[in-house]
């Protein structure tokens, strides 16, 4: 019979020999929790790195009660934003001594429903998804007591179920983004990422933002300045710019509602002879790290992810200390998670 010899775990215990500290010390440092003077710290951090501890969870949550992991379900990770923003928000939550489980959902009801259960996952200290086909009454029959916060326009669409929401007001963001070409002269503008179906809601309050703008500036409404996309990606950009550029429509700027889908606008424009900026000013929204290498670059809305991530651990922690999903944000905003939408800052950044 071959005998298997099971490799040692590394506790902190062992941690702490290693540096010649206590095991209180090691489990402050890992759980971002009490003072630890820099230099301690950092050589507890490498005795981590080195000796390739990882912290007992399970035993964690049976000690504490939680697990200090947290699950992010996005859309998809393909998409820059989406990525980004989870980048965001696990330094934020890493940041924080806690773990976060990233999955995608696909846009699809039955995982999304799966999610705010979460099953297949281990004890969660908190939910956060960004829903497409999740409905409020989903929402009403959830069983799951962990604390869940929705983010992205389609969880804003169920406010009132609750479950607290945290994201721009994106009609305000678009109109100043359609404002800002106005600045700069433009008077004929386009705009890529409008839907057929307006319960699409990103769509749906982008363009409430557009219009908006226009009437403010006392430029007339034309429904054949709109492109029409399926969904929010380069070539779905590109596309809708050929159909208008085909179409015989002049413009002079493009708000298109995706940073991805500028990039598309962008080839297809230049592609076809037209200079950007100056024959057509482009903006975009996101705000996506690409962006800042484009050539020719794009202005573009920013929606301040990192601010986002941080409101989010706070209505997760504070839900946490308290055990419920009525809960004020540690900000001092006054606003409980039943009092639905937690407004983010937004900026428009010129380049």
């Amino acid at each position: 019979m071959v005998k298997v010899q099971r490799s040692h775990r590394v506790t902190l215990r062992d941690v702490a020999a290693k540096v010649g500290v206590s095991p209180k010390t090691v489990s402050n440092v890992v759980n971002s929790q009490g003072w630890v003077s820099e230099p301690v710290r950092n050589a507890v951090l490498a005795a981590i790195e080195e000796l390739g501890y990882h912290p007992n969870f399970a035993a964690r949550q049976l000690r504490s009660g939680t697990s200090g992991m947290i699950a992010l379900v996005v859309p998809n990770l393909r998409e820059p934003y989406f990525a980004e923003f989870a980048s965001s928000f696990v330094a934020a939550a890493q940041s924080r001594g806690l773990t976060v489980l990233v999955s995608q959902s696909d846009g699809n009801r039955d995982r999304e429903c799966a999610a705010i259960e979460g099953h297949s996952l281990p004890g969660l200290d908190g939910i956060v998804l960004s829903p497409l086909e999740l409905t409020a009454a989903d929402l009403r029959v959830r069983r799951s007591n962990a604390p869940l916060v929705l983010i992205g326009e389609y969880g804003e669409a169920l406010l009132g179920e609750g479950v607290p929401h945290v994201g721009i007001d994106n009609v305000a963001a678009a109109r100043a983004a359609t404002a800002h070409l106005i600045s700069k002269g433009c008077r004929r503008i386009a705009a890529i990422g409008c839907q057929i179906d307006q319960t699409q809601a990103t769509s749906r309050l982008r363009l409430s933002g557009y219009r908006e703008a226009l009437d403010q500036a006392g430029i007339a409404f034309e429904p054949t300045m709109l492109g029409f996309v399926e969904r929010f990606n380069r070539a779905e950009g590109s596309q809708a710019v050929r159909r208008l550029i085909d179409s015989g429509v002049q413009f002079d700027g493009l708000f298109c509602f995706s940073d991805s889908m500028a990039f598309g606008a962008i080839h297809t424009l230049s592609t076809s002879g037209i200079s950007v900026p100056d024959d057509v000013c482009v903006i975009g929204f996101d705000n996506i790290e690409e962006g800042q290498y484009s050539y020719p670059a794009f202005d573009t809305v920013d929606p301040a992810a990192d601010i986002a991530s941080n409101k989010i651990l706070d209505l997760l922690a504070n839900a946490g200390s308290r055990g419920s999903q009525s809960l004020e944000t540690s900000d001092g905003s006054g606003k409980s998670l039943e009092e639905g939408h937690i407004e983010v800052p937004y900026r428009v950044l010129a380049r």
